[in-house]
This record gives structure tokens, sequence and C-alpha cells, in this order.
């Protein structure tokens, strides 16, 4: 199995689901971008261990890392492992320091990176779950801002409002240009969705 690291470029707010937050991977040696959408708890989890925040209480994910601790359980890293039908999975990979002895546990990769992030354990997904889900990301963005600067004193031409059109009902090549938008717009969460719409199609 092919590797590839990732790092957590950052979490934002989902503007469709209540209590829901989009997680922002982003590969280490590329430009791509995988988004994962991730309930509110461990959103405040990963969010918390990234700041660096002192609880007064441990939270569930640190009593899971004083358990393997204690028992001598070293998470050495998290995979991302598979996606089938929109749903992502992930193992965490432990060693057992006494033994010697491999052990791979199945989690949500919420759960796994958010328990992952307190053991400084690094964070990988597989050639294809990046293919089938990756978002590519371009360097045109920054020009396209530039341009649309210099030009802002030309008069701004009035645009006609387009009707919501759903993403069932849009063609491939639709897709592919709301796509482009989506990930210029850095809206990660829309672009989820039409990424999961296109990879029905297939």
């Amino acid at each position: 199995m092919n590797k590839i690291r990732l790092q957590i470029l950052g979490l934002s707010s989902s503007q469709s689901q209540s209590d829901s937050f989009a997680l922002i991977l982003e590969e280490e040696e590329g430009n791509r971008r995988l988004p994962i959408i991730i309930g509110r708890f461990e959103a405040q989890a990963i969010a918390i261990e990234i700041e660096k925040v002192t609880s007064t209480r441990p939270m569930t994910h640190d009593l899971f890392k004083s358990l393997a601790t204690q028992f001598q359980f070293k998470l050495n890293e998290i995979i991302i492992s598979d996606l089938r039908e929109g749903i992502f999975y992930a193992e965490m990979i432990y060693v057992d320091e006494r033994e010697g002895k491999k052990i791979i546990v199945d989690a949500r990769p919420s759960d796994a990176i958010a328990i992952g992030l307190r053991f400084d354990a690094p964070i990988f997904t597989t050639d294809n779950v990046m293919r089938e889900a990756g978002i590519t990301t371009t360097n045109t963005d920054e020009g396209e801002a530039i341009e649309q600067e210099e030009g802002a004193k030309e008069p701004k031409k009035k645009k006609a409002k387009k009707k919501a059109v759903s993403l069932e009902a849009m063609s491939v090549t639709e897709l592919e240009a709301e796509m482009e938008k989506a990930v210029a717009d850095e809206d990660y969460e829309k672009a989820a969705k039409i990424r999961d719409e296109m990879n029905r199609r297939n």
C-alpha cells in the first residue's frame, strides 16, 4: 500500500448541517486536499489539541490515550484507509511495547485523528482514497484576485440571478465547473458534496 502523508489544514463550520464541521486535510507533498465532514464533539476534541488548550477535566479522547499508555500501547500512525458509499474509514496502528506486536484498530477518521494528535502520530491515506476523494487546488486563485482588484475601477455589470439547481440535476460538466468554483472559494463542504455526487455516478 502506497501511503500519502497528510497534515491538518483547518476546520470550518458547516453551512448546511448544524453541529457539523469540515476537517480539511492536505497532502504534505502535493496540492490535493481531503475534506471530511465530522461532528461537533470530534471537531472540538481536534481543535483543543491543535491549540494546546488544557481542559479542567479529561475528555474521552484523553482517557483513551491514558488507558493505552497505561497498558504500554503506542499509537504509531493513523491511516484513512477506505471510502465506501461516501463514508471514510480509518485504522489506528498501535504497537504493544511489551511484546512488540502490531495491533490494528478500526475507527472513524475523526476519532482516530483526535486521538492521534494526542500521541503526535502521523496521519496517512492511500493513493486510492486520494484519487477518489481528493480535491486538487491550483495556484490561479491569487492571480484571479489580483486581476479583479486591478479591474475594480471598471463599472460592474449586473449579473442575472441564476436559479439554484440541485447537484443531482447537473451534468458532469456542470459538476466539474461547480467543483472548480467551490475549491477557488475554499468551500470544501460543498466540494465534498460535489465529489460524492460525481463518485455516485461512476
